[in-house]
This record gives structure tokens, C-alpha cells and sequence, in this order.
């Protein structure tokens, strides 16, 4: 579902809100948190993929010759942000076992709330490929805006962003500097938090994943 966001679709699938509502409580524990994180995350990509272009076969059925579709051209590549994006890897992966998968190492700053980036590995051929860049939010957008400014200076042309849960600020602030990137999400929630936390969200999904304080 589009939105007054021009860059944002919300997935309002029963299956994603329900799930998500499990996601959001404190009271979740970390392995059933994790895997909620892989199953909204495939349930993400299907929607999120709905755009790949596809090229007609010719499949021999046990009974006859038919007409069948597969993806053609681009190829796929995963880029989740470490560290709270690796919980959304596997659950894509099982959509698209044949996607690569590339890392980008970025935190926040709790004082400045801007991104500092300490890692970056993506195929080489980045100009020739789709990107999902994942992270389970999308707060202040700074390290969204990143992550993609340094797909780009790579070669990428073709770049969405796939998140559980996205602040108005986060969505605005991508749409500004990244407006041809799309952003495919399960919620749009209220606002940051003086210390940019999502509200309501679901705390800090990175923490909640691995276990850490």
C-alpha cells in the first residue's frame, strides 16, 4: 500500500501485522524476536521484488512442451547493515537462494545521531545488479542515506530499502537525498524520540536480536 510518502510502501498483509504486533512486544524473547525478524523479512521481499523483470522459457512438463516465466537480466544482491540488517539475511535468502549478499558496517553515534562507517564489501559488478538494502529500522535515516550514497559510489543504480519499522523523520530524510530509492515497510510509526528512537517501534532491534544491552 502507498502512502502520502511518495518513496514508502507499507505491506498491510494480516500475516505482517500480526507478526509484527509479536515483534513489538517486550515481552517476546530473543530466539522467537529472531525469528519474526526472518519471516517479516521474506515477507518484505516478496513485495518488494514485485518489480523484477521476467523472460518467457519454454519447460517441459511429464505431459506436454508450455510457456513458463523466470527472473531475467539484473541479478540480486542482499545488503543488510551490520549489525541489527544480518537477522533479515536468511529470511530473504529462502525467497531468492540465488541473491548474493554484500555487508555494509555502519552505527550511530549516541550523541551526534549521525553514522560513522567502518565496512563495505559488494560484488563488483554493482552497476549490472538489484540492490535490497535491509535494516530493521529506519529512524533518522542517516545511516539509510549512508549506506546508499556508498552503494551508489559503487556503481549501483538500482536500489530499495527494505525495513520492519520506519519513522516519519527516517522517510523524509531518504526521500530527500536518495528520492529514487523506494523504501518497502511494515509500519510507519508515530516519531524519534529525543534520543532518535522510534515511537512506539519496538527498542533497539540490533540489541533485542543478539541478546546485547
Amino acid at each position: 500500500m502507498h502512502t502520502t510518502h511518495a518513496n514508502l510502501t507499507l505491506v498491510r498483509h494480516p500475516l505482517v501485522q500480526h507478526k509484527l504486533a509479536l515483534l513489538r512486544s517486550r515481552d517476546t524473547p530473543v530466539k522467537i524476536f529472531k525469528e519474526l525478524v526472518d519471516e517479516l523479512a521474506m515477507l518484505l521481499a516478496y513485495e518488494a521484488t514485485i518489480g523484477l523483470p521476467l523472460e518467457a522459457v519454454t519447460v517441459h512438463t511429464p505431459l506436454e512442451a508450455t510457456t513458463g516465466y523466470r527472473v531475467s537480466g539484473k541479478k540480486l544482491t542482499l545488503v543488510p547493515i551490520l549489525r541489527a540488517g544480518l537477522g533479515m539475511v536468511e529470511g530473504v535468502l529462502r525467497l531468492v537462494p540465488s541473491a548474493r549478499v554484500g555487508h555494509i558496517g555502519l552505527y550511530r553515534d549516541h550523541d551526534t545521531l549521525q553514522p560513522v562507517d567502518y565496512y563495505f564489501k559488494v560484488p563488483g559488478d554493482a552497476s549490472e545488479r538489484d540492490f535490497l538494502l535491509l535494516d530493521p529500522m529506519l529512524a533518522t535515516g542517516g545511516s539509510a542515506a549512508s549506506a546508499v550514497a556508498s552503494l551508489k559510489r559503487a556503481g549501483a543504480t538500482r536500489i530499495r530499502f527494505l525495513c520492519l519499522v520506519a519513522a516519519p523523520e527516517g522517510v523524509r530524510r531518504l526521500g530527500a537525498e536518495h528520492p529514487d530509492v523506494g523504501i518497502v515497510a511494515a509500519a510507519l510509526d508515530r516519531e524519534l524520540n529525543e534520543r532518535g528512537y522510534i515511537l512506539p517501534g519496538l527498542g533497539d532491534a540490533g540489541d533485542r536480536l543478539f541478546g546485547t544491552r
